[in-house]
């Protein structure tokens, strides 16, 4: 059988913060117009809090706004689903778009399979991996990876448009406490309770783990199930990011 190919592609463009997202965007809209191919796209992000359409409704949202910015990080407008979620330069953004002609009904079956892929993937790097919601962890979701169930390493949400969708999160590699930091006062500000002691990292579990060896081994899962093709975005979608970035950032005073 003839494995599915993907376009595998390591740019990042973290400033300013609302330009990645922006791009993931980008690379969505061309994949539903059948312009682009397939693409899984894992990068190294900037610091940002990337907050959700439920957030942008909370009365304290300008407040968390600041909240992050006081604390050394941009905002913006994410273009998945979920709660207010944490990047940092530490950490491995993740983007999956993909042609999908009734894209609806695959929801759950994306969900379930990405989860799987990084599940195996912490595992692979000798972690005690699970899927599944941290009782009180930030932006909750039930296809979070946990470490022993009990902190949060990766979330993850989806977008869906006409004939494709976006399956995308975040990875936490290091720097836990500096998420926790950084969420605490922006939680406080939407009004969300939730347990800080739920966040955590691939480093806080196996000790001087890499940035570029939890990538390899992401990377090598994906490998396992699609035939990878390393490549780079195409002028065209750096064009349509640029259009787009003004809807990925946060609202202005």
């Amino acid at each position: 059988m003839t494995r599915r190919r993907i376009r595998l592609v390591r740019q990042g463009f973290p400033d300013p913060p609302a330009r990645d997202t922006a791009i993931s965007h980008a690379i969505l809209r061309r994949v539903s117009d059948g312009l682009e191919p397939e693409t899984l796209r894992l990068h190294r992000p900037g610091d940002i809090v990337a907050f959700g359409p439920k957030d942008r409704l909370a009365p304290g949202f300008g407040r968390a706004i600041e909240a992050a910015r006081a604390a050394g990080f941009g905002s913006v407008q994410r273009l998945a689903g979920g709660r207010a979620a944490v990047f940092t330069t530490r950490s491995i953004a993740f983007s999956w778009a993909m042609g999908d002609p009734v894209p609806r009904k695959g929801i759950r079956a994306r969900f379930e399979e990405l989860a799987a892929i990084i599940a195996a993937a912490f595992q692979d790097l000798g972690i005690d991996a699970r899927i599944g919601a941290v009782p009180g962890e930030y932006c909750p979701g039930e296809h979070s990876v946990s470490a022993r169930g009990r902190t949060k390493l990766m979330g993850v949400g989806q977008r869906l448009v006409q004939r494709a969708v976006h399956v995308g999160g975040v990875v936490v590699v290091d720097d836990s406490l500096r998420v926790r930091e950084v969420l605490v006062p922006v939680y406080q500000a939407l009004g969300l309770d939730w347990d800080p002691a739920t966040v955590g990292s691939l480093a806080d579990e196996v000790p001087g783990l890499t940035w570029e060896q939890a990538e390899r081994a992401i990377v090598a899962r994906f490998a396992l199930a699609y035939e990878l093709e390393e490549g780079t975005l195409s002028d065209s979608v750096l064009a349509l990011a640029t259009s787009l970035e003004p809807r990925h950032m946060p609202p202005r005073d």
